[in-house]
């Protein structure tokens, strides 16, 4: 039987994710086709609408992968929302406590797990099978915590002990900028704390990645060494940019 995300998770299985800011279906297809394991909506940095949101997590299903939406914050009627469009589960942008932890637990998951209303929509097949989808919720949704801020890295340990949390991701460019070094990825205090997040999810055996942004192979294969699981790389727009000026150069120069 095919192994579910939160199940690779918590086995420590390597996933590779695509990311997406363009809102269209055809882009979702390809990338899910492709082979990622998982695909990120990104609400936060991208002119998405929910709705679009929910056409693209259809789109990531019909190639075989698991939808993700990174949200614009932690804010509990957005993740029920995209939990009620089908999500296979969120990553939280921004937080930086264990409190925050949290409350996004709590809007995933119905009472008395948690705090999310129950609805009716597309995830519960429009009230067809609110049971199925209430025992999959317990079983297999994700809530990954994004590790972006110098101060989510101090309350790195305590943010992975809540329970609910799979896993997490580092986000490089907002951990640099919250340390005054916005885009320095390779400035030692930003490569230290990095190191610091990755040495205690290792003493907690904690699962977790990093979005390797631009999209460059060595990168993306230095990370895997590194022992980071969950990765994400690159984006559709730097894909598309990256390639079209390859090319443009090659001919051009």
């Amino acid at each position: 039987m095919k192994k579910s995300l939160k199940q690779k998770l918590a086995a420590h299985d390597m996933t590779l994710g695509g990311w997406i800011m363009i809102g269209h279906p055809a882009v979702a297809e390809i990338m899910a086709r492709a082979g990622f394991d998982w695909v990120v909506m990104d609400m936060e940095h991208s002119a998405m609408t929910t709705q679009q949101a929910e056409d693209l997590i259809r789109a990531v299903e019909t190639g075989g992968s698991e939808a993700l939406v990174r949200l614009t914050n932690n804010d509990p009627n957005l993740i029920k929302r995209v939990m009620d469009s089908g999500a296979s589960g969120i990553i939280v942008p921004m937080l930086t406590t264990p409190e925050e932890a949290e409350a996004a637990v709590a809007a995933m998951y119905y009472p008395p797990r948690g705090k999310r209303g129950v609805g009716l929509a597309r995830a519960q097949k429009y009230g067809a099978d609110f049971a199925g989808y209430k025992e999959w919720l317990e079983r297999d949704a994700v809530c990954i915590m994004q590790i972006e801020h110098i101060e989510a890295v101090k309350n790195f340990r305590s943010i992975m002990s809540v329970p609910g949390v799979d896993g997490y991701i580092l986000g490089p460019y907002d951990l640099s900028a919250s340390m005054g070094l916005a885009g320095q990825l390779d400035h030692p205090d930003v490569v230290a704390a990095i190191a610091e997040v990755r040495r205690i999810a290792a003493e907690m055996k904690k699962p977790g990645g990093i979005h390797v942004v631009e999209p460059d192979v060595k990168k993306l294969k230095d990370s895997a060494a590194q022992g980071f699981t969950f990765l994400a790389w690159s984006l559709d727009t730097r894909i598309i940019d990256t390639v079209c000026r390859a090319g443009i150069s090659a001919v051009k120069g």
